[in-house]
């Protein structure tokens, strides 16, 4: 859930309680919210700027920090702790950024509120939580929804952290590749090009070359035009980051290597939440409701979404759970197995585990393949600017040679 829009983020230059300075960004309706809201983080806003919409900070919570508060409440609630008492505990523990959220849940929940209601009211925790949340106050059962809330987020925290793995490596390679072939193309290929034509004469400079340091030369004598391009570029990237995302995703289900293990982070998420709802003693049918919204994958949630209706229809998960092709053929069978011996709680916890660790096996052989063929491109493109420069050099010292 993002800011409402009447909210607009504001830089703000502010005292820490316990003296300095700090520059944040928040969002707020106007100065007195945000000074409200700099306040239950203990800061005091001296001048506070407005920015324009794009810079509005991401209003979730972290899942580190869910993580985190999820398992101090278990270990409170576990040991008889009331609720109010445990998330007054919560609020010292968790950073900075989350504090003035719990403190807030805690206000609500000392007011009246149910743990859950002020949870969905806070805006800052996703529906699959709050769910969680609420058919485990059904249940009587808070405490456990924690622990298995605190072990799916931090079994989601080492999916995405492979996954970010996978994509720092390109990333940097494809930043120092760039760099690389720029530094060559603008500084260095123009200066030697134009010395190799002076002393060429009557040697006919291989095309590619010439084409090459005809761009290099062009690209320095409009520097300051390509590097506002480039700028540009790159600012349109950060404002269509949510599209670049949608885009590399759907590239990645495509790509034959790419697209197992993304299923498998797919299927480990979905597991995950359908094992923690399980737990809390929420229906088949009402999980899948909640559980579906954690899969991206098109093929795969249109088939749960099937499933699920065809569930409430009257339809027997054995027989539906056939058509859930995106699936392995052995996790359809585990699923029956444990449907029929009506052990579907553990399957899930079990599907979960096992498509963690297959995300962890299929992220290591990637990047195994990854660093070879990034390489092997970073070689093709250095390799060809230097090759630019070398064959001429070698030519016209043959010509030398030759003539001596």
């Amino acid at each position: 859930m993002t800011a409402a829009p009447t909210q607009r983020p504001f830089l703000c230059y502010a005292v820490k309680a316990g003296g300095g300075r700090s520059l944040v960004v928040r969002a707020a309706a106007g100065p007195g919210q945000l000074a409200g809201v700099l306040r239950k983080e203990r800061l005091t806003v001296l001048r506070a700027y407005p920015l324009p919409r794009v810079f509005t900070p991401e209003t979730k919570l972290a899942l580190k920090d869910q993580a985190i508060l999820n398992e101090q409440l278990h270990a409170l609630l576990s040991r008889g702790v009331p609720l109010v008492e445990a998330l007054e505990v919560v609020a010292g523990t968790v950073t900075s950024v989350a504090r003035p959220v719990v403190s807030t849940i805690r206000e609500q929940v000392a007011n009246g509120m149910s743990f859950a209601e002020a949870c969905a009211k806070s805006g800052v925790l996703d529906q699959v939580t709050v769910a969680i949340y609420r058919a485990a106050e059904r249940s009587g059962d808070l405490a456990g929804a924690a622990k298995q809330l605190a072990t799916s987020q931090r079994r989601t925290l080492l999916v995405s952290g492979r996954a970010q793995s996978l994509l720092i490596y390109p990333f940097v390679l494809m930043i120092v590749t760039t760099f690389v072939a720029l530094v060559l193309l603008i500084g260095v290929l123009p200066t030697i090009g134009t010395r190799l034509m002076d002393m060429a004469e009557g040697v006919a400079l291989p095309i590619y070359s010439r084409v090459l340091i005809g761009v290099g030369l062009f690209l320095r004598e409009h520097i300051v035009i390509f590097l506002g391009l480039f700028a540009a570029g790159v600012v349109a990237l950060v404002l269509a980051r949510q599209q670049v995302r949608v885009w590399v995703l759907g590239m990645g289900r495509r790509l034959p290597i790419i697209r197992d293990v993304t299923l498998a982070a797919e299927s480990a998420r979905f597991f995950t939440v359908m094992s923690a709802m399980s737990k809390s003693g929420v229906p088949l049918a009402e999980g899948l409701v909640t559980a579906n919204q954690v899969v991206s994958h098109p093929l795969l949630r249109k088939q749960l979404e099937n499933l699920r209706a065809k569930l409430v229809a009257g339809g027997l998960l054995r027989q539906l759970i056939e058509n859930v092709t995106a699936m392995p053929l052995a996790t359809r069978r585990l699923l029956l197995a444990a449907e029929r011996a009506g052990d579907l709680d553990n399957a899930f916890l079990t599907l979960a585990i096992d498509m963690t660790e297959e995300v962890e096996k299929g992220s290591a052989r990637l990047l195994a393949f990854l660093q070879p063929a990034l390489i092997v491109i970073l070689s093709g493109v250095v390799g060809t600017l230097l090759m630019a420069i070398l064959v001429p050099i070698l030519t016209i010292s043959s010509r030398i040679g030759g003539g001596g």
